[in-house]
């Protein structure tokens, strides 16, 4: 009898990753749809005069407009929150504008921050242009490691502390709960950008970073169809109790309404203010339609992931055999200083995103750059497709070139990011584009 008949799950806590990729943020809806809908609506009607009080208020759950909440981004957001082990998540409109909608929750004028030095250069690019001239000033700690320089540049003013958990293009690793323990030493928030790593690989949470954000377009999506970002609070920042003032989320509004630490706990607290202090207010939301696209994409990440990370391997190992080949920036290779690391933290399979130096330069990169029929040549990561670029005229074509040494951006660098193609097409691909290389630079 029907009646018999078992409720079906919506609290997906205790299940596994791969259950929870599929299954985590789903709630009933009317008709019964097995798929989330598409919930094109921007706004959503109030049933009375004080019930729309109350929800401009935060007295009451309920929709408002989806600027800062959406049905269908609803149900993304709580399953990257559940993936990344999170209390909470923001889904907007790019990976650029998770990193600046999570740091403008933390920081106004006249406030400073670090970053570690190897992060994307795109990123690099907001701290410096978008950010300075906000009145955001941004350090940058080139040896992560070393404890003495972050605590020879941590200021009175320092208010957070900004890392990647794989940096882009050259592979190398950051220990997470390193920087972690530093940042608990000056009482600051540890921000990680988890994109290249995804939480099928790290979950920097557990390892005692507060926010992480990721370019959703990437691996979360997964099938280049999507721009999108994500933000996740960790709720485990004591905001309210910290030695610096986190006036956005522990201070009360001039109106005397309490604040979000107040109305939220600590526990979702940043989640609460980054929605509706900073996205809501300027305006990064993800489109439905979007929204819908990057849970298509959530829902095979551990099995992308899989054939991702086993190909890189194949290829990066195959690069460093080519006479060709200068070098090969993957840490999961035996004398690549991160590969110890990379070996404890990722069993020796640090992503699918790493560079290749081509003998001969820029000349020996633009023959195998050019000659590539399998790989893309385009800007993006994390595709089901492979993809090359020369790093040196595109993502670092505007920073000096003692800048571009200094990171190792060197002019016969290629990045790649390998797909989910046959691997053997991928190494034949590379190899007839290598034997283009003149024979006098290999």
């Amino acid at each position: 009898m029907s009646g018999d008949a078992a409720e079906p799950e919506y609290d997906w806590s205790g299940y596994g990753f791969d259950t929870r990729q599929v299954h985590a943020g789903e709630e009933p809806n009317g008709h019964d749809a097995r798929i989330t809908p598409v919930y094109l609506g921007n706004g959503f009607r109030f049933g009375s005069l004080e019930e729309g009080r109350a929800r401009f208020a935060h007295d009451a759950d309920g929709l408002v407009y989806s600027r800062s909440l959406n049905p269908t981004g609803a149900v993304a957001e709580r399953r990257i929150a559940s993936l990344e082990g999170g209390t909470g998540a923001v889904v907007v409109g790019s990976g650029a504008a998770a990193i600046t909608s999570a740091l403008q929750t933390v920081l106004e004028a006249g406030d400073h921050f670090l970053s570690t030095a190897s992060i994307y250069s795109g990123t690099r690019i907001l701290f410096d242009g978008v950010l300075a001239r906000s009145g955001i000033e941004v350090g940058y700690v080139w040896d992560w490691r070393d404890a003495s320089e972050w605590r020879r540049l941590i200021r009175p003013e320092t208010k957070a502390i900004f890392t990647e958990t794989i940096p882009n293009p050259r592979n190398d690793v950051v220990d997470i709960a390193a920087v972690a323990e530093i940042a608990r030493e000056a009482g600051v928030p540890v921000i990680v950008d988890n994109t290249v790593a995804t939480p099928y690989l790290s979950r920097p949470i557990e390892q005692g970073a507060h926010v992480v954000v990721h370019s959703a377009t990437k691996f979360l999506a997964g099938h280049g169809a999507v721009i999108a970002g994500a933000i996740v609070d960790g709720g485990t920042f004591d905001w309210a109790g910290s030695p610096h003032r986190y006036g956005l989320i522990a201070g009360r509004p001039a109106s005397g309404e309490p604040s979000f630490v107040e109305q939220y706990g600590n526990e979702r607290a940043f989640e609460q203010a980054a929605r509706l202090a900073v996205v809501n207010n300027t305006g990064p939301a993800l489109s439905p339609l979007n929204s819908f696209l990057l849970q298509q994409g959530i829902e095979t990440l551990s099995l992308r992931m899989e054939r991702h990370l086993d190909s890189a391997r194949t290829i990066a190992e195959w690069l460093a055999a080519q006479p060709e080949v200068e070098s090969v920036d993957y840490s999961g290779l035996p004398g690549h200083p991160d590969h110890d690391l990379a070996t404890r933290l990722y069993g020796g399979r640090p992503g699918s995103v790493f560079a290749v130096t081509i003998r001969g330069g820029v000349e020996g990169a633009r023959a195998v750059h050019d000659g590539l029929r399998v790989f893309s040549r385009m800007t993006n990561i994390g595709d089901v497709r492979s993809m090359v670029l020369h790093a040196a005229t595109t993502t670092h074509l505007h920073f000096t070139p003692a800048l571009r040494e200094r990171l190792g951006i060197h002019p016969g660098l290629l990045r790649l990011s390998i797909g989910l193609e046959t691997v053997d097409d991928l190494i034949a691909d590379l190899r007839q584009a290598l034997d283009r290389v003149p024979t006098d630079s290999a």
